[in-house]
């Protein structure tokens, strides 16, 4: 994976965050850090076995990061609590957010999951779930948000996003601008909702607005087309949604993230090259590829391709970097 001098400036890996096949830091694995200089990696349960084997991998992974003269790197997990959980005991095992009925539940389940992460070298969670079911949906979401009304969203999902940042990980709002209407799961295809603007703010956003304001580290953007914002673009690709609506009207200056984009809603309709045009004009900041495969490399070629061929996107991608860099300054220096 030899990367050409004239593009090592750019640190295009930067914006990536990648899966990987194993529990320790393998030949594979070194070769896609050496070669692509990602930002990060997402664990998942093949991942891990135990606390130490955790924590090995964990510091194998960043001693070598640093090895290369590299930033340090991202290391996130799904870690809601619930149906979505990674860690097994003996961690503690929470019964995720629709068991959450008061605002100490929130702190409790963010000090305790943030303090058992940092243990392991663990430093960000894709959690909290802001979405918003209405009453009487049957949605995909059902089971992983936090019971009540919008307000009552935002204040349980703002006290996971405080206590988890105080505790030194960096907590993740998703699944923007809100998934709880869908009954099409995105991990299968491509769900479409026509669910008005208007609608959308007095409702889907309250969650996310309350987040930007709590300066929360991540926002990750859903599979979902939103007709009555982009009727082309799940929101992972949309420039509408993630500049216009997330940065300009919402004013978050903070890390935005897509799904993942081996997902069947990306991965059935559009190809990686594609994808990944549309993530650089839009802005988003990084871009998840949760499994090994020739997916990461292709996601870093196209990139590549995007930012030195346009002098737009390539102000864009700094503009990224900045950010990405912030952040990692903000919680891993």
């Amino acid at each position: 994976m030899a990367i050409g001098t004239k593009t090592d400036d750019l640190r295009l890996g930067q914006r990536l965050v990648i899966g990987f096949e194993g529990r320790s830091l393998t030949p594979e694995l070194k070769e896609i850090i050496a070669g692509l200089k990602v930002a990060g990696v997402i664990l998942f349960s093949p991942n891990l076995e135990s606390p130490a084997q955790i924590a090995e991998l964990c510091r194998s992974i960043q001693e070598y990061a640093a090895g290369l003269g590299l930033p340090p790197m991202l290391v996130a997990i799904d870690q809601e609590g619930g149906v979505v959980r990674r860690l097994e005991p003996p961690f503690t095992q929470f019964a995720g957010n629709p068991s959450m009925t008061c605002e100490n539940d929130a702190v409790d389940f963010a000090r305790v999951t943030a303090g058992e992460l940092r243990s392991v070298g663990i430093n960000m969670n894709m959690a909290p779930v802001l979405d918003v079911v209405p009453p009487g949906l049957d949605g995909v979401m059902r089971q992983r948000v936090f019971r009540g009304d919008p307000a009552q969203v935002a204040r349980m999902g703002a006290m996971v996003i405080e206590h988890m940042q105080k505790e030194g990980i960096m907590a993740v709002a998703k699944h923007f601008p809100g998934i709880g209407r869908t009954t099409l799961d995105s991990h299968l295809d491509l769900p479409s909702l026509d669910t008005s603007v208007d609608v959308l703010w007095d409702s889907d956003l309250i969650p996310f607005v309350r987040a930007v304001r709590q300066k929360v580290a991540g926002i990750m953007l859903s599979h979902i087309i939103y007709t009555s914002i982009d009727e082309d673009w799940p929101a992972s690709l949309s420039f509408e949604i993630a500049d216009r609506l997330l940065r300009r009207k919402m004013g978050y200056d903070g890390v935005i993230i897509t799904d993942d984009l081996d997902m069947g809603a990306i991965r059935k309709h559009f190809p990686v090259p594609v994808a990944m045009e549309q993530i650089a004009r839009a802005g988003i900041d990084i871009a998840l590829v949760c499994h090994q495969g020739p997916a990461i490399e292709e996601a870093y070629r196209a990139l590549e391709r995007s930012v030195t061929g346009d002098r737009q996107i390539r102000d864009i991608h700094l503009e990224c970097l900045r950010r990405i860099m912030l952040l990692k300054s903000r919680f891993l220096q």
